[in-house]
Parts: structure tokens; sequence; C-alpha cells
């Protein structure tokens, strides 16, 4: 690990003005389950720390107007054991995914959103786009068992690890940022993005401003949800696929469905072809089966993660049916 300072504001303010302008120059400390193993293998290196875990502000659960706010500084253990996660099982599932309870104790909501990808190429220290020194892809034709089967037309071909991210894609949610020119709020959908270029990021969040907060609005609490993952083993693992799902319902009829898929494109993925099969319908199992034919509609497989398309339909097949059982 390179030398850094270190630096522990106890207010928001005092912490945005710490940050650099360019990517590279600091790095925020929340739960460090990321960070720390990142610097470690000097994949960041950043000349400053800013240690945001003395910021009060950031650790609340609130209800507000029948919707709720989280901090950004919420662990998982402290989403799972408060109200909300019985509210959202989507998210409760998301969060009882990290099996670890020493990750559960200290990884954080807002850490889990902006945690990098888990590709080993970007971790080995060939860049987010995995190019060898003449510019060319490693990806296409090296290890890809665990790469992008939707939206790696290239040259971006990492999936997006986020756990919570789906559920929350699917529930509505926006994430609130904060840096030199005050507080913005974009949708949840907005702040992932897939680079293009090397020195892009898979965030849209500016490297001097803070995910402080995600909120999910009150209407969220008239869908029933749920996520369903598929991990290659129970312990600590990322998964290989989830798909995470949310229906509005009038009696036994599907008036609006929302499908996410996860861990399989650069970004949450979202399927309006499976949306669209279970608008209008009974939710059974063959119509189930049916969206998560749909769900896999257009998916590009790479040379050694094909397994990925039957893991995604399958997933989304059971998300729905949990949402069934779960109502």
């Amino acid at each position: 690990m390179e030398a850094f300072a270190y630096a522990n504001p106890s207010t928001l303010n005092g912490a945005v003005s710490l940050l650099g302008s360019k990517w590279g120059e600091t790095a925020i400390l929340a739960g460090g389950t990321d960070l720390i193993s990142l610097m470690k293998d000097h994949g960041d290196t950043p000349a400053r720390v800013v240690n945001i875990k003395g910021i009060d502000v950031l650790r609340h659960i609130e209800e507000e107007n029948g919707g709720y706010r989280i901090g950004a500084l919420v662990t998982f253990d402290e989403f799972l054991a408060h109200g909300i996660a019985k509210t959202f099982p989507s998210l409760a599932e998301a969060a009882r995914g990290v099996s670890s309870p020493q990750i559960r104790n200290v990884g954080t909501v807002g850490g889990d959103l902006l945690q990098r990808p888990r590709c080993w190429y970007y971790r080995g220290g060939f860049g987010l786009l995995a190019r060898d020194e003449k510019g060319h892809s490693l990806v296409p034709n090296g290890d890809n068992r665990y790469h992008a089967i939707f939206g790696n037309e290239g040259p971006a071909y990492f999936v997006s690890p986020s756990s919570f991210a789906p559920a929350l894609v699917t529930l509505g949610a926006k994430v609130t940022l904060h840096g030199p020119s005050g507080r913005r709020e974009i949708g949840i959908e907005e702040l992932f993005v897939t680079p293009k270029a090397e020195g892009e990021r898979e965030h849209s969040i500016h490297p001097n401003e803070i995910l402080t907060e995600i909120s999910i609005p009150s209407s969220a609490r008239e869908w029933r949800n749920a996520t369903y993952e598929v991990r290659q083993k129970e312990a600590l693992d990322w998964p290989l696929a989830t798909a995470s799902v949310a229906l509005k319902m009038d009696g036994d009829k599907i008036t609006a469905a929302r499908v996410v898929l996860g861990h399989v494109a650069p970004v949450p993925w979202r399927s309006h072809a499976a949306e669209q099969v279970l608008e209008g319908k009974s939710l059974s199992e063959a119509t189930a089966a049916r969206a998560g034919e749909a769900a896999v509609r257009g998916a590009k497989p790479l040379s050694q993660n094909g397994y990925k398309v039957q893991l995604a339909r399958v997933a989304v097949k059971r998300a729905l049916l949990a949402a069934k059982e779960g109502a």
C-alpha cells in the first residue's frame, strides 16, 4: 500500500472540502471493505483518504411521508434489524446475500452502490476497460466466465457488483449527492453508467461529491417485491446472476411490473420485454417462466459465460414466484 494523507472530518461540508476535483486524488473511506483491498493491490492510490465514518448525519433510517430515507453509512446489519427490511423483502434478501457477518457489520449501503467492479482484469491493473498495451480488450478472448452478457458490445465487459442496486431500481429509488455546489438528487438508474473511454467511471458521481442518502418513495409500498440470487457457493461470494422484481397488482392481475437483472451487465439491467409479458396477466408459474424467457432475449454471452443466460432466466422466474408467495 502506498503512503497517503488521512483526514477524519466530523461534518459533511468539511468532508466535501477535502475531496479532490479529479479521480485518484482522494478516496472516501466508509466501511472500507472494498477500498482497503483496492489500495493493498495498488488498484487505487489516493494521495488522501477521507474517513466519513464520524459524520453522524449519514447514519439514519427515517420514515417520511410514507417513504424512507436511508443514510449512506447505514450498515447491512442495521438495515436488516430495522422494520424497513420487512416492508421491502427484495432489499432484505439482497442484504442477507452478503453472508459474511463481518462484512454485514461494517459494509454500508452507500458503499455497496459505489463499490468498484470485481473484474480480475481491472483488479489486476489493466484498467476498467481491461485493455493491453496495444489497446486491445483482454476480455473477449480471455477468461470471461463472470463477465457481462448484456451491454457488452464494448468496450466495457465488467458487471455491476452492487447487491442493492437492482432492487432499488425496481422500487423507483433516488440517491442524494453532496458536492461543492450543494445537493443534487438523481434517480438510482442515473447513478450507473457504462464507460466508453479510458478515464471514464462506472458511476455518474463526481470525484468531489459524496453519496449521502437513498430515498424510497411512498408509492413503493404498493408494489410486491422480491429478489432472487444465484451463487456458486453459500460462503461469501458475489452472485453469478440476480433478478429483482416489483409488481403492482389489482386482485390477481398484474397492472405494472419492473424487472431488473444484476451481475449480468455493466449497469443494473432493466428488462422491459419481461415487464411487457407480465402486464395484464395473472401471476402463474407459466407466466413467470415466459417472463424469464423474455428477460434473456437479446443476451450476447461471451466465450465462457453462456451459462449466465440460464441462470438469469431462472432468477427472474423464481423472483416473480417469491413476490407472489410473499404477498
